[in-house]
This record gives structure tokens, C-alpha cells and sequence, in this order.
């Protein structure tokens, strides 16, 4: 039985100490409206035009789902001239007309004098009222509050000369906001670009403006649950950046009870473009890790280019998200609107997550057995505690990722000029590479993408970054939502990140490959080899579209608080808005979990009427403690019998 969610659908799980808490002061919290954000990828066109037809057809999506705002996150010109303004512009001014508010911002394509010209010209009608900019950047770097909810766009380039205005911001109004959203046209990291490569490894000496505040940026993104959106890269990939711990490590204590790791989300919203752009670099995992990652490229083997339309709904303290793709082969607006007409969208990703999770990442079964499972390389889905504000627990408690996602990149190089660049040799510039992107390859620290992610290249002023193979990696979250009165005996546990992965792989420029059939590239696994074709388990679909996708098996335990009383609740979820039982009293197995119960014949415990139903099992030598077999995402309760 799949339970199918409701709505959108480095270390052990980051967990806190038992802890009461004021549950009825985080029931009296304010009441928000929701918040609907759609991402506009960049829609430059082919030569003096706007890709108006992929444009169109991401805001439809949009608008069939009810968006409130629109960040278009730049590039939404090719040669930023006024013909190209006027048709933004036109197409946009119909969305704008129906409700929908829209925060541009300026990519590469638009930031010369003259074109910062006509970016403010046209689009200081679009840019909010009420928006409040930074000095000396007017119309470029701005900010908006909506409900709980703080939106700040940026100019491309601009986070390291924005970063102080933007940390003063949240600090203002940290008190206000639940939700961070911080959009710019690229990122710190990227797939293809990236400022870190660009401004710091290949930097010119003396531009030390990011570099200085390199930890400072993710340790602040990181604390304050920042969601990075970008454009400029014409592929799609949500990852999440690894943050360090020392910049402003604070205090942790028992009452605290839940934290969340030292990371943020990065989200690159793809393409509405014509044209696509490979994977260059792979997988920076020294401050990484790839959740969800597809592109498409209409070259070497890649037939088509993709269109993308990603949304995040904030409520209270809960944001879901929803990214869905279409292929098509329209590369100019003279051709037509063919497949995009009526495009046939897909969901690529999904997750739903609140500000009170625990999370951890969860490693792909294709780590090697001659590598020692160190630091945080486990495929494992099992848990510590999460605690919810009522005193109800919940952990997962057994599973194995074997359901992943592979990519390939492509080989590429890094280089210096002496005297003018940050490194002084062909090592210098090798260090500045594993120093700030790649895992340096060690037994005892190994690299799961390769052993030698950085090579000396013949030419002296070169490092080379071999094409590799990454299998991506799974985001799994547990949240908790406070009860709902009438329907729930409990605060109500959200599990997330599970179906993402399908066992699709592709190639650099979308390429479809085969994960059971091909290789993955040399010098792909920490000992050099190949990463190996991998047989997927049965329920695998192998299909970019994620809307049927079956998780790997784990097993959920939740603990109701110790005050309940186990002859009037049972262990519920949701479907459909309503609450419902996984299965009915006479199908429990009422014994404790134990190691390896994923692989035991249940029939012999149960009834044929219970067959369709998952297992679910009552330890009563605990007292208030249930567990249940799963294969997907699920919001989960205790209700009444």
C-alpha cells in the first residue's frame, strides 16, 4: 500500500532532548495566509527576442495554481533591448492584470549602464510599491515582506556586496518572519557557474569581497533557514550547501529540542529558455550534496530542451514545494507554440517541510564496500528521535536508499594567469579547488565521485576536473505540525524526501542512460573505477515524473506522549484532507520492531482481510509506541479509534 502525501506532494538525524515545551503557545501562534511563489527560469531568447512561448506556458502553470507572486530570477532578456523589454513586458502585463505580482531581477544578460537604463525604465512598474531597496542600488537589490514571509532579490554578482544590507534586513525583522527567500540571478555554488569558482578559485588577486565572507554567508544562510533561488544556469538542481559551525556556533540545550544540520537549500529553477546548458563541474562535495538534478540540452543524444515551473506555498510555519517540467524542441517564437501549446507537465521534485524538523542526508547504496563507512556516508534511513511540542516522538527505524538518481559531467578545466590571478602556481590554483569545492580524496575522508577530482594538466597554468558520475543523494526530513482539534490526538509528524529518486540516469547534456545497464564514468568511485550499472528494487519506475513514485521501504516508529491512552487513539494518516487508520486493531502485530522484520513473511501474522493494508505494529511492552512499513511520504497522527 502506498500512502501518498498530502498536498506537494554528514551526520545521524539531528535530534534534541525530550521536551514538554509551551504547546499551547505554539498553537496561539499567529494565523497566516498562504504564500504562493512561482520561479521564472530565464526566458532570453533566440537573437533580439524574449522566449515568450516557454514564458507563456510557465506562467499558465502558474496561474492554474493559484501563484500570488512571480520571481523572475533574470536573464529575461538576450541583449536587454527595449524590443525585448517591451515583449516581458507585454506578456507579463495579462498575468499582472489577473493578480499576479512580480519581483525582477537583473542577470548578466541585462547589467551594463545602458541596459540598467531600460531595466529600471521597464521594470520599475513591475518591482512592488512597497519593495524597499538598498542605497546606491536602487531598482537592483530590494526586498519585500508578504504574511510571514521575506523575499529579497538580488543583482547578479551582487550577494558579496549585498550580503551586509541583507543581514541587517533579517535581523530587523527576523521577529516577523518565519520564511526566508532570497533569489538572485546566480549562486554561491551553481552546476555549470558558481561564484565560488568564479570569484574565489579562478579570482584575481586582491577581490577578496566574497572570500572574506565565504563562511559568514552559508553560516548566516544556514541559521536562518534561507531558500536560495537562481536562474542563469539552463538546467534544474536542488542541492543543499553545507554551512560551517565556527563562525557563530551559539549554545545548544535540552530545551531547544530539535535542530536542524548546518546547511540551506539551493534551488537552480531551470529553463524557459531555447537554449539548454550542460552539467560542467559535477557536484562541488566538499560543501554539496546533488538532491534532484535533470537538464536538457537538444545535444549529443539529448533530443529535446526542457521548460520548468517551480512553486513554494508558505503557510504559518510549513512551506511545501513543487517543480514540474515539459520537453519540447520549439527553439524560436517563429516556429509556434507545438508541444508547448498544451504541455504535458511532470513533477520532477517535490518536498514539505516546517521551521520544528529534524533532518539528515541519506547516501545512495553505491558507496563501496572496500570504503569504510565514514563521517556521514550512510545509506541507512534509520534515525535518532525527532520531538514534537506535545511530548509524541517519532524516528525510522530501518530501510536502505536503494532508489537513487545518477548523473554524469563533463571534463573541464581551471586556469590562472600569473600575477593576475588569487593562485600563484598549477598547486596554489589545485588547493583553492579542494579548499573551496572538491572533497580532497583520503581513506579516511573519501570522495564518493572520485579519488582524484583535481588533476595537474600538461599545460603549467591548468588543473583538470575529470567528467565524473554522482549518485545524488536523498533530503529526508521529519516535521512537526501542531494538532489539529477534532481531528488529531497528536501533533502531526510530516515525513519528507523519500519518493524524490526514481533510478533515472543521464548523461551531461540529458542524455538518457540506463543505471542497471551502463556504467558510470571512469575514476567515478573513491578506488578509481567505474561506478557500476545498479539493479534497481522491483517497484523502481525509472521515469523523471515522480507523481507515482514508491520509496524504498522503511519502517516509521511513533511514541505517543506518555499520557495517552492507547485504548482510545490508534496511528493515522493523511489522504485525501481526511485522517484516516493505516489499518484496523485486528491487523496489528503486536510485538516491538527489531532488525530485519523489512524482510519477514507477515502473512502467517495477519488475516487475508489485512493483505492490502500496510503492516503496522503495537509494541505494548512500551506502552504508547507504534510502527508501520512504508513506501512513500506521508503526514502521520494519532487519532481516534
Amino acid at each position: 500500500m502506498i500512502i501518498m502525501p498530502f498536498l506537494f506532494t554528514v551526520l545521524l538525524l539531528t535530534c534534541g532532548m525530550e521536551s514538554g515545551g509551551d504547546h499551547e503557545l505554539f498553537l496561539n501562534q499567529p494565523d497566516f495566509e498562504p504564500v504562493r511563489i512561482g520561479l521564472l527560469p530565464d526566458t532570453q531568447g533566440d537573437g533580439a527576442d524574449v522566449s515568450i512561448i516557454p514564458m507563456e506556458a510557465v506562467l499558465d502553470k502558474f496561474k492554474e495554481h493559484g501563484t500570488d507572486i512571480v520571481i523572475a530570477v533574470g536573464d529575461l532578456t538576450n541583449y536587454g533591448t527595449t524590443r525585448e523589454f517591451e515583449q516581458w513586458t507585454q506578456t507579463a502585463e495579462r498575468f499582472r492584470n489577473e493578480g499576479m505580482e512580480f519581483i525582477p531581477l537583473m542577470g548578466n544578460h541585462e547589467r551594463s549602464y545602458s541596459y540598467q537604463v531600460e531595466w529600471i525604465e521597464y521594470m520599475k512598474d513591475y518591482i512592488p510599491e512597497d519593495a524597499v531597496h538598498m542605497s546606491g542600488a536602487q531598482y537592483l537589490n530590494y526586498y519585500v515582506i508578504r504574511e510571514n514571509v521575506l523575499i529579497i532579490a538580488l543583482k547578479y554578482y551582487h550577494l558579496p556586496i549585498a550580503f551586509r544590507w541583507v543581514k541587517n534586513i533579517v535581523e530587523t525583522h527576523r521577529d516577523d518572519i518565519d520564511h526566508i527567500v532570497i533569489a538572485s540571478h546566480d549562486g554561491l555554488v551553481g552546476a555549470k557557474y558558481g561564484q565560488t569558482r568564479e570569484l574565489i578559485v579562478e579570482g584575481v588577486k586582491g577581490n577578496d569581497l566574497l572570500i572574506d565572507q565565504w563562511d559568514e554567508i552559508r553560516s548566516f544562510f544556514s541559521r536562518h533557514d534561507v531558500i536560495w533561488v537562481q536562474g542563469h544556469e539552463h538546467m534544474y538542481q536542488r542541492s543543499v550547501i553545507k554551512a560551517p559551525i565556527h563562525i557563530d556556533p551559539g549554545t545548544w540545550v535540552n530545551e531547544d529540542r530539535n535542530y536542524r544540520l548546518p546547511q540551506f537549500t539551493q534551488i537552480i529553477a531551470g529553463n524557459a529558455s531555447y537554449k539548454g546548458y550542460e552539467f560542467r563541474y559535477g557536484e562541488r562535495e566538499l560543501i554539496q550534496a546533488v538532491i534532484q538534478h535533470k537538464m536538457n540540452t537538444m545535444e549529443n543524444g539529448s533530443e529535446a530542451l526542457d521548460v520548468n515551473a517551480s512553486m513554494l506555498e508558505f503557510h504559518n510555519n510549513r512551506v511545501n514545494y513543487e517543480s514540474f517540467y515539459t520537453s519540447h524542441t520549439v527553439v524560436n517564437n517563429e516556429e509556434g507554440k507545438r508541444e508547448l501549446e498544451n504541455p504535458d507537465w511532470r513533477m520532477l521534485d517535490r518536498f514539505s517541510r516546517t521551521t520544528d524538523r529534524c533532518e539528515r542526508l541519506v547516501y545512495p547504496n553505491s558507496i563501496p564496500e572496500t570504503t569504510r563507512p565514514v563521517m556521514h556516508y550512510d545509506s541507512s534511513y534509520r534515525t535518532n528521535n525527532c520531538f514534537a511540542q506535545d511530548g509524541s516522538k517519532a524516528r525510522l527505524l530501518d530501510g536502505v536508499n536503494n532508489t537513487f538518481n545518477r548523473v554524469n559531467s563533463t571534463e573541464q578545466t581551471l586556469s590562472f594567469r600569473p600575477g593576475f590571478s588569487r593562485a600563484e602556481s598549477q598547486m596554489d590554483l589545485a588547493r583553492l579547488a579542494y579548499q573551496y569545492m572538491f572533497r580532497y580524496h583520503q581513506p579516511w575522508n573519501p570522495n564518493l565521485n572520485g579519488n582524484s577530482r583535481v588533476v595537474p594538466a600538461e599545460d603549467e597554468f591548468r588543473v583538470d576536473i575529470p567528467a565524473t558520475t554522482i549518485d545524488m543523494k536523498e533530503h529526508l526530513t521529519l516535521s512537526w505540525l501542531p494538532g489539529l482539534s477534532g481531528e488529531t490526538r497528536s501533533d502531526i509528524l510530516i515525513v519528507s524526501g523519500t519518493q524524490v529518486q526514481t533510478g533515472m540516469y543521464s548523461g551531461a547534456f540529458g542524455e538518457e542512460k540506463d543505471i542497471e545497464v551502463d556504467s558510470g564514468l571512469e575514476r567515478s568511485q573513491p578506488d578509481g573505477s567505474a561506478k557500476k550499472p545498479h539493479t534497481l528494487p522491483e517497484q523502481a519506475t525509472k521515469m523523471w515524473d515522480i507523481d507515482s513514485a514508491v520509496s524504498d521501504t522503511y519502517v516509521l516508529q511513533f511514541d505517543g506522549d506518555p499520557s495517552v491512552n492507547t485504548d482510545e487513539v490508534t496511528i493515522g494518516y493523511l489522504s485525501d484532507d481526511e485522517w484516516k487508520p493505516f489499518t484496523q486493531a485486528e491487523c496489528f502485530v503486536y510485538e516491538p520492531y527489531q532488525e530485519g522484520y523489512l524482510q519477514k513473511d507477515w502473512s502467517m501474522k495477519r488475516s487475508e482481510a489485512c493483505e492490502s493494508d500496510p503492516i503496522v505494529g503495537f509494541d505494548s511492552d512500551y506502552g504508547n509506541r507504534w510502527w508501520v512499513i512504508l513506501n512513500s511520504d506521508v503526514e502521520v497522527a494519532l487519532i481516534g479509534n
